[in-house]
């Protein structure tokens, strides 16, 4: 009796080829346009998608093993740190307000990267890019979930943390990371991995996710820090999907160059501008800081994203436009959005406060140049206003940029005693914006943007009011019947840190714990 011959098992790379590019078929019913008509409409020109080298190389199968062992260590650390009260081993309770923060404006931005990512990767031709978007659609909803869980500890001790999806749809200053993303999910599949995977994550998302980590682990947040490392060991695979989108786009045809090199100027200014957020954390709400906004923008963008720039040169792709305003703002922004945001503390759903008198002068280290000249008089003053009892609100609306939502605080490159303004006009409607880069996006595709959702008009036009309030009614209150609608808890959520209830429970429950 002949031996039955066993079947010879496949290598790792033959598996890998088995279980993702032998996914897919050519359709015979319909034409294979016909089922992906996405990846063509932009103008990107591919003709050969076996030429796309797969960023993450792995199988599913291996993927929930090795995300599952990643899973049961940072749980075993949220927990621990639930179990022994770790919420009162942060250096100070202001601290918990950069987590508002991040729980508000960032982690539904997770959840928006989810969804995109599962729409773009059923649009591609190619099986390596559905594959590759498949998985990082998973990682972005782990993301999403884990995040929620290691803050949402914070939840059950203090505010501004209770609502963080419903005024994600709502509050002004979350409008800026949300138009960010339904920007990029109105756009074409190749245009939003060169938004999200290529502009953000390769270029910038280490100005987001490293000094937040950093900033968690040197201010005793634990629990924050593991989710963070939990979270980055996907941010490679992520970042490598990026710049592997951008060069093979680049490398199938000479008329992508053009195309693509529009898409990373407009989607390299809208993260910056997104990043603004970042840089104020980074330098005002955390007691004890790693770095400014200064030095991280130099490490991680002018070092970093200065040598990717050079590299993209061969296949003729120059830095993008707005990165010489982008250097030279590193010495403001963070400055001038605290100033924003103090100023209009009465409608954040987190606290705000003037720094004391030591971290002024850290600030005035970090910013030689700038700091004591332009924005220090100001936080003396107002702190000095505050002492008598006259701490400043600031009960207006502001100006919003159509392009990037945020209110017109920025002032005019080489020129930080003007506030920087543009405008146009557009089928008869006045348009307003932050920057030229900002308006150079609007006129280039303005019927996207006068759709756009901008907070302050939609507070005048009274849509941000309950079902059944009466603005007519005497002694009728705006600003409280918008706070209503918001569900900000006057007093608990936002205003001044100092006297708050957060401030209050920090420290008795910090003085009971040192007794204990």
């Amino acid at each position: 009796m002949d031996a039955k011959v066993q079947k010879k098992k496949l290598g790792l790379k033959e598996r890998y080829a088995a279980m993702t590019r032998g996914l897919g078929w050519e359709t015979t019913y319909q034409p294979m346009d016909k089922v992906f008509p996405f990846d063509q409409y932009e103008g990107i020109k591919i003709h050969d998608w076996d030429k796309w080298e797969d960023p993450f190389r792995l199988t599913m199968d291996a993927y929930w093993k090795y995300q599952g062992e990643k899973e049961k260590k940072l749980y075993a650390v949220i927990d621990a740190f639930a179990q022994n009260n770790g919420h009162l081993g942060v250096t100070d309770a202001r601290y918990i307000n950069s987590l508002k923060l991040f729980l508000q404006g960032v982690t539904p931005l997770e959840y928006s990267a989810h969804r995109g990512f599962a729409h773009v990767g059923r649009h591609f031709t190619g099986e390596g890019a559905r594959v590759a978007c498949q998985m990082q659609s998973i990682d972005e909803l782990r993301h999403y979930q884990t995040e929620t869980h290691a803050i949402g500890n914070y939840n059950k001790y203090y505010n501004g943390l209770h609502d963080a999806n419903y005024w994600f749809d709502r509050i002004w200053y979350l409008s800026v990371p949300k138009s960010f993303f339904e920007d990029a999910l109105t756009s074409g599949p190749f245009e939003y991995l060169t938004a999200v995977s290529f502009s953000f994550e390769y270029v910038l998302t280490n100005l987001l996710f490293v000094p937040f980590m950093s900033g968690s682990a040197y201010n005793g947040d634990m629990s924050t820090v593991t989710f963070g490392f939990s979270a980055q060991s996907d941010e490679s695979r992520h970042m490598t999907l990026g710049i592997e989108c951008i060069k093979f786009m680049l490398e199938q045809d000479p008329g992508n160059v053009a195309i693509v090199q529009k898409w990373i100027d407009k989607w390299f200014w809208r993260g910056y501008r997104l990043l603004t957020l970042v840089g104020m954390m980074m330098d005002y709400m955390l007691p004890k800081r790693v770095m400014s906004w200064r030095e991280a923008w130099e490490m991680y963008a002018e070092q970093n994203g200065g040598a990717l720039f050079k590299d993209l040169a061969r296949y003729g792709i120059r830095e993008p436009k707005g990165w010489k305003d982008a250097c030279e703002g590193k010495d403001h922004i963070s400055h001038q959005a605290w100033a924003t945001f103090y100023q209009y503390g009465a409608a954040t759903a987190f606290h705000t406060w003037i720094p004391e008198q030591e971290e002024l002068d850290w600030l005035s280290s970090k910013y030689p140049e700038t700091f004591d000249q332009n924005y220090r008089p100001r936080l003396e003053y107002w702190a000095k206003q505050a002492e008598e009892g006259k701490r400043f609100y600031n009960t207006t609306l502001p100006m919003l940029c159509n392009t990037c939502q945020i209110p017109l605080l920025f002032t005019e490159p080489g020129k930080h005693n003007t506030l920087g303004h543009r405008q146009c006009e557009h089928e008869g409607e006045t348009y307003h914006f932050c920057s030229s880069h900002c308006q150079e996006i609007f006129e280039d595709e303005p019927e996207k943007y006068v759709q756009s959702w901008l907070p302050v008009h939609q507070i005048y036009q009274g849509n941000c009011f309950d079902p059944g309030t009466d603005p007519s009614q005497p002694g009728f209150d705006p600003l409280k019947a918008v706070l209503e609608h918001y569900r900000i808890a006057v007093g608990r959520d936002n205003l001044d840190f100092a006297g708050s209830e957060d401030h209050k429970n920090f420290e008795a429950w910090r003085g009971q714990a040192k007794r204990n």
